[in-house]
């Protein structure tokens, strides 16, 4: 069996991002950590393989060459066999390509899973597991809570707005991980050292055969929020019920 997981590398969520002067990215010196919904998915690859005899995993990260290191740290550290980095250019990708580019990440693997992180923590768009599934005509399961492999099936616990649903799906499939899906493990020394040594594939887009390598949706403008408004004292209710219509046009 082979299990491909997502190795995203995403902006930190508690760092103060700076738009660049175009309008159209962030610039300086921007922090990044691993997507938490893909150590999620890395956990649950690592934890069928640790149950299962003859499993080999496989983490695919896809952006600027930074991802390479991420890759590392974050998932050939922690225990995954070996890694595939597709090189681009992350200002000019959205999720649609994304979901392209593992398409052709996965007719050349043939995996039986792919575990995704649910969504990124930048972005929050929640669409590539989706779109992967579509493009490969494959069952998927979106967020998943428990995972348990019984012969060619999957049998998913999914987090849904009215609780949980239970679903079978065969094999291959894609599967989206949730964050109460399990708890990541941290890399040991060993694990670091060890990740060294470990097959890191290199790829460009074109390497993959698409069909089409264009973006779907590109980013025409960033902009930082406005600053909060300072708050007013009112006199009493009717002024503020005034204030609430007239000027906020909230009720």
């Amino acid at each position: 069996m082979k299990i491909l997981v997502s190795a995203k590398r995403v902006s930190d969520p508690n760092a103060r991002l700076q738009v660049a002067k175009d309008g159209k990215w962030i610039e300086g010196d921007v922090e990044y950590v691993m997507n938490y919904f893909c150590e999620n998915a890395i956990e649950c690859a690592l934890q069928i393989a640790e149950s299962q005899d003859g499993v080999e995993t496989v983490a695919v990260g896809i952006g600027d060459e930074d991802t390479a290191r991420f890759i590392r740290q974050g998932a050939l550290a922690r225990g995954i066999d070996r890694g595939i980095y597709v090189a681009a250019e992350e200002s000019e990708i959205d999720s649609d390509l994304i979901a392209r580019i593992y398409e052709g990440v996965v007719h050349r693997e043939r995996p039986d899973i792919v575990l995704i992180g649910k969504q990124a923590v930048d972005g929050d768009s929640n669409q590539v597991g989706q779109l992967l599934a579509e493009y490969l005509g494959w069952p998927q399961a979106t967020f998943a809570s428990k995972v348990e492999l019984q012969g060619d099936e999957a049998i998913v616990t999914r987090e849904v707005d009215g609780g949980l649903e239970v679903i079978a799906v065969s094999l291959p499939c894609v599967i989206t991980a949730d964050l109460r899906l399990n708890e990541p493990r941290y890399a040991s020394l060993a694990g670091i050292m060890k990740a060294k040594k470990k097959p890191l594939e290199e790829l460009e887009i074109d390497d993959l055969d698409l069909d089409d390598a264009d973006p779907k949706v590109k980013v025409v403008a960033l902009s930082t929020p406005s600053g909060r408004k300072a708050g007013v004292l009112v006199k009493d209710v009717d002024e503020l019920i005034a204030k609430l219509r007239g000027e906020a046009r909230v009720v």
